[in-house]
C-alpha cells in the first residue's frame, strides 16, 4: 500500500499533468523566453498544489488548476459608476485578460514609463529581464507557490511599470469581464527606483478564471501603494500573487477589498531587505452563502529596524467562509523587528466560519512580534445602544459592520481611495440586507 506522501505526490503529478496537456509556452524574446522556461521548470518540479497541502489545506485549488475554467455568469452593474471614477487616474483597461487600447488612457499621462508585456517581451533585452519571474522564484520557498510559477510560464499580458520620481497620477489596472468562460493570466512588474513613488489601482472582475502575478521592487526611499478591489461578479474564481522586495527606507502598502466571489485567494509574500524598510499589508472582506476567500501572507524580515504590519478583517454570513494563514519570519541579522499581525472575524450567523493560521518564526533576540485572532457576533450591547437611539436594526448592524472594517481600511494613506472603497462596502451591505 502506497504511502500517504506517495498517494499525495501522485495526485499532484497528475493534477499537474492534465494541467499542462496541450499546453505550449508562448514566444516571445530571449529573457522573457528564459523566465518562462525556468518558469516552467519549477511547475514540472514542484507540481501544483492540491487540498493535501499544507497550505492548501482550508481551500480547495482544484477549480483553480483545472486544465479549462468553470464558467462564470457576468454581473450586471445597472450603470452604476466603476470604482475610483472621481480619481484622476491613468486608466489601463484589460478585458478578459486582453489590453484594450481604445478603452484606456494614454500611458504617458502618469509620467511614468508604462509598456505592455505583450509588446516589451519581443525584445531580447529588455529592464524587466531582472525582475520578471525573479521574486516568483524567490518566493517559491519555504512554501511552493506553483500558481503563480505557471503564471510567469504562460502570461501573455500585463503591464511593466519603471518609475524614476514621484508618478503625476495613480495608474489604475481595470479589469473587465464579457465572457462567462474566460481564463485570464496577467503578469505585471513595477520597479519603483531609489526616492521615487506610485500608487498603483486594481479593480474589477477580469474573467471567469483569473491568475495575476505582481512582482515589485522598492528601491532605497522610494514609496509604493497598492490599492484594490475585487468583485462584483460572484461566480468568478481567482488566485492573485504579490510578490515584493523593499529596500532600505522603503515603504510598500498593499490594501485589498473583496467583495463576492465563489473563490478567492490572494497571496502575498513581503521580503524586508534594507534596514528601516516598513510593508504593511491589509484587507477587508465581505460575503454570503457559498463565497470562499483566503488571504494568505508571509512577510520575512531580512534586515534590522523594519516594520511589518498584517490588518485582515472579514464579515461572513449565510455560510460564507474566510480564511487568513500569515507568518512573520524574522532572520537572525533582523535586530530591531516591529512585527505586528492581527486577524478578525464578524460572523453574522451561525453557519460561516473563520479558518486562521497566524504563525511566527524568530532568529533574533531583539525584537517585538505580535499576532492575535478573533472570531465572534456584532457585540448585542453596541446594537442595543444604536437602537436605543432610534436607529434600525438593519441600519444599525451596517453601521457596526463598517466600524469593525474600520482598522483595515485605515491602512489606504489616501483617504479619497478609503472613502470610495468605504461607500462600496456600505453599498453592498445594504444590497444584502
Amino acid at each position: 500500500m502506497a504511502s500517504r506522501a506517495e498517494q499525495i505526490a501522485r495526485i499532484r503529478a497528475e493534477t499537474t499533468e492534465a494541467r499542462l496537456a496541450g499546453v505550449a509556452l508562448p514566444a516571445g524574446g530571449a529573457w522573457l523566453a528564459t523566465a518562462r522556461r525556468e518558469a516552467m521548470g519549477r511547475v514540472q518540479a514542484l507540481g501544483l498544489p492540491t487540498r493535501r497541502d499544507e497550505y492548501w489545506k482550508y481551500t480547495d485549488p482544484s477549480t483553480l488548476t483545472a486544465p479549462a475554467p468553470q464558467p462564470a455568469a457576468i454581473f450586471d452593474t445597472g450603470g452604476k459608476p466603476p470604482l475610483f471614477h472621481e480619481i484622476d487616474r491613468v486608466r489601463l483597461v484589460f478585458v478578459d485578460g486582453r489590453f484594450d487600447a481604445e478603452a484606456s488612457d494614454d500611458p504617458r499621462l502618469a509620467g511614468v514609463e508604462i509598456e505592455r508585456l505583450a509588446e516589451a517581451g519581443r525584445a531580447d533585452i529588455h529592464w524587466a529581464k531582472e525582475l520578471y519571474g525573479t521574486l516568483e522564484a524567490r518566493g517559491q520557498k519555504p512554501v511552493a507557490r506553483t500558481l503563480a510559477a505557471l503564471n510567469t510560464a504562460l502570461a501573455e499580458d500585463g503591464v511593466l511599470i519603471r518609475v524614476t520620481a514621484r508618478a503625476e497620477k495613480p495608474v489604475s489596472l481595470v479589469y473587465l469581464h464579457r465572457s462567462e468562460t474566460s481564463d485570464a493570466m496577467l503578469h505585471h512588474c513595477v520597479k519603483i527606483e531609489p526616492g521615487a513613488e506610485l500608487t498603483l489601482l486594481e479593480s474589477g472582475a477580469a474573467a471567469a478564471r483569473l491568475n495575476t502575478v505582481l512582482e515589485v521592487d522598492v528601491a532605497a526611499g522610494a514609496r509604493f501603494h497598492h490599492v484594490r478591489m475585487q468583485g462584483r461578479d460572484h461566480e468568478r474564481r481567482a488566485a492573485t500573487h504579490i510578490f515584493a522586495r523593499v529596500g532600505e527606507g522603503a515603504l510598500f502598502k498593499s490594501f485589498t477589498a473583496t467583495l463576492n466571489g465563489r473563490l478567492t485567494r490572494n497571496d502575498c509574500v513581503i521580503e524586508l531587505a534594507g534596514r528601516d524598510g516598513v510593508a504593511h499589508v491589509a484587507g477587508a472582506a465581505v460575503g454570503d452563502g457559498d463565497f470562499h476567500q483566503d488571504d494568505t501572507v508571509f512577510v520575512t524580515h531580512a534586515a534590522p529596524a523594519c516594520e511589518s504590519r498584517q490588518v485582515f478583517k472579514k464579515v461572513l454570513r449565510s455560510g460564507a467562509v474566510g480564511v487568513f494563514q500569515g507568518k512573520i519570519l524574522v532572520k537572525q541579522p533582523a535586530q530591531l523587528t516591529d512585527g505586528y499581525q492581527i486577524s478578525q472575524s464578524l460572523l453574522l450567523d451561525e453557519d460561516s466560519q473563520f479558518l486562521v493560521k497566524p504563525e511566527l518564526e524568530i532568529y533574533a533576540d531583539d525584537v517585538k512580534c505580535s499576532h492575535g485572532s478573533t472570531s465572534g457576533a456584532i457585540d448585542p450591547a453596541q446594537l442595543f445602544y444604536l437602537r436605543a437611539r432610534g436607529v434600525g436594526r438593519e441600519e444599525a448592524q451596517a453601521l457596526l459592520v463598517l466600524a469593525f472594517l474600520g482598522e483595515a481600511l485605515d491602512e489606504i494613506e489616501d483617504a479619497r481611495l478609503a472613502d470610495d472603497i468605504r461607500s462600496r462596502l456600505e453599498a453592498w451591505l445594504t444590497r444584502h440586507r
